[in-house]
């Protein structure tokens, strides 16, 4: 049995700057466009297989330490957030979280997905 595809994807990147982040999309992609730059959240259009898929990198979202960034689209090159999250911290070398579950009715929502060194962890994340 296939696990569902999630509808878009969001990981959380520990400790890496935009263009880093950038240079990691740019790898992942056919082209990545940038769109806009407001503050600490950056807009972009990545295309793949004919497809455009919007992407927002928000900085900063949980402490400094955070950045996220969310595929608003299920025609990214991964099936669910762990599967991104799982390229990009072996791609960028640092540690990367999801949410476990991809936001389920009932689902514990501080249940997360740790990706660090080529390890899966599931861990309590209270990030409020």
């Amino acid at each position: 049995m296939t696990e569902e595809r999630h509808p878009d994807i969001e990981i959380y990147v520990k400790n890496r700057a935009v263009a880093d982040i950038e240079a990691w999309l740019n790898n992942c992609f056919e082209q990545l466009s940038d769109i806009s730059h407001k503050g600490l959240i950056h807009e972009y259009q990545a295309t793949l297989n004919g497809e455009s898929i919007p992407v927002l990198i928000h900085e900063k979202v949980v402490g400094k330490a955070w950045v996220s960034v969310w595929f608003n689209s299920d025609q990214t090159p991964w099936q669910k957030d762990l599967d991104c999250a799982v390229q990009a911290s072996a791609d960028m070398e640092t540690q990367i979280r999801c949410i476990a579950s991809g936001w389920n009715t009932g689902d514990e929502p501080d249940e997360w997905w740790k990706v660090e060194n080529g390890n899966q962890e599931q861990i309590i994340w209270r990030t409020e």
